[in-house]
């Protein structure tokens, strides 16, 4: 699989402090990919070094195929929403984001079409001309993000993209992120596992500034390929239930609480489980409900 971005064995010290310890990520083109880690983990460092911001000790990083961040060759190709940013409190949302735009190359017709655009996609048409001191921490969140699409550049990261907005605009920013344009690929560092469980194709763990695990949505939830049955007490054996289910692999938890099923979706559906598994299972024990793969909270608290 291509890699927008590829970074091998980084080390970024602050004198004593290793902030990464030779991370090496491989990031897939055209994907959302999460960044997940406790708070000092890596992760917003790791952003800041690709992005150029920060020179490592040692390491490489390959940039859309081009090696390191250069200006010369990087400028309008990749862009970064750090997570403590700020915007000038005395400027406009629109004359901000054409002035962005001008300076990754775009002339200035190219750079007030797609400001335009961005701002009314974020649901700021009304405030483009408003004063940026005037706006909500939310509002000028949002300007943050807009800036990052202008232009449509090939990378685009971003830290904590939705912190800090209400429900309607966490929603609203979600499928502005979704919606990306073909070939764009996008790393959102975030603790919030939700918006990356709807968001993402694939994670990549970080733990004390190292990669510890990279994998799709798909293979850590199982959303598409395992069914769990919350149970209300211990049901028939699961050796028994394997014999009605040769094509599934069942797990039942070590509280007896849960059973998993996790299946091939080419072979059997999950309704056809359903169809065998709910009157066996009624037969010894209650059903609270059933789910569609784990989710991502479950995992990663198992991976910290």
């Amino acid at each position: 699989m291509k890699a927008a971005l590829i970074t091998n064995s980084i080390v970024k010290r602050y004198g004593s402090k290793t902030a990464l310890n030779g991370m090496t990520a491989s990031i897939p083109s055209s994907s959302i990919t999460g960044l997940i880690g406790a708070n000092g983990a890596g992760k917003t460092t790791w952003m800041m070094a690709v992005a150029g911001f920060l020179r490592i000790q040692s390491g490489s990083v390959n940039l859309l195929g081009g090696g390191p961040f250069n200006p010369a060759l990087h400028r309008g190709r990749i862009s970064i929403l750090p997570q403590d940013s700020e915007l000038p409190c005395e400027s406009y949302p629109l004359e901000t984001l054409i002035h962005y735009g001008r300076l990754q190359g775009l002339s200035k017709h190219e750079a007030d079409h797609s400001a335009r655009n961005v701002l009314t996609a974020v649901h700021l048409a009304d405030r483009m001309n408003t004063p940026i001191r005037t706006l909500s921490h939310g509002m000028r969140k949002r300007v943050m993000i807009a800036q990052c699409f202008i232009g449509k550049p090939e990378l685009i990261m971003l830290d904590e993209p939705l912190s800090g907005l209400d429900p309607r605009e966490v929603a609203n920013m979600r499928n502005f992120i979704s919606a990306k344009s073909p070939g764009q690929t996008i790393v959102i560092s975030s603790h919030n596992l939700y918006d990356l469980e709807l968001l993402c194709d694939y994670i990549v763990f970080v733990k004390k500034g190292r990669t510890t695990r990279t994998a799709t949505i798909e293979e850590l939830t199982g959303k598409t390929a395992m069914l769990v049955y919350n149970l209300t007490h211990t049901p028939l054996s699961t050796a028994d239930l394997s014999e009605l289910l040769p094509e599934c692999t069942l797990t039942l938890s070590d509280t007896h609480s849960q059973l998993s099923c996790s299946f091939d979706k080419t072979r059997v559906s999950a309704e056809q489980i359903n169809a065998t598994l709910i009157p066996a299972l009624l037969k010894s024990t209650g059903i609270i409900s059933i789910e569609r793969g784990r989710s991502l909270e479950e995992r990663v608290l198992n991976e910290l």
